[in-house]
């Protein structure tokens, strides 16, 4: 399978997690499922640091954020699939 770039927690989640250095934009992810360790590919929309999240499906402003299969907060901005997500297009629905 190789080393994934990518790990998501949950099938039903829409962000992932980059575990890797030096991601940059274009690159073919391999990304791993932990629930159930199967496995995807995704390119990269952006250069992506590691620890932050990528979009699995295109996310508008408004849309509900899943991870570990639960509602981590809402999307205000846009993120096409692939692409980055965090503090400048993510909030948490808590404040």
């Amino acid at each position: 399978m190789g080393v994934p770039q990518l790990l998501v927690h949950d099938a039903r989640d829409n962000v992932g997690v980059v575990v890797v250095e030096g991601l940059t934009a274009g690159t073919e992810m391999l990304g791993v499922i932990t629930h159930d360790n199967s496995d995807f590919r995704l390119t990269a929309g952006a250069d992506i640091p590691i620890g932050h999240k990528v979009a699995l499906t295109d996310l508008k402003a408004g849309d509900t954020v899943i991870k570990y299969g639960e509602d981590i907060g809402r999307m205000v901005g846009d993120a096409a699939k692939g692409g980055h997500v965090h503090v400048h297009n993510m909030k948490t629905k808590r404040w």
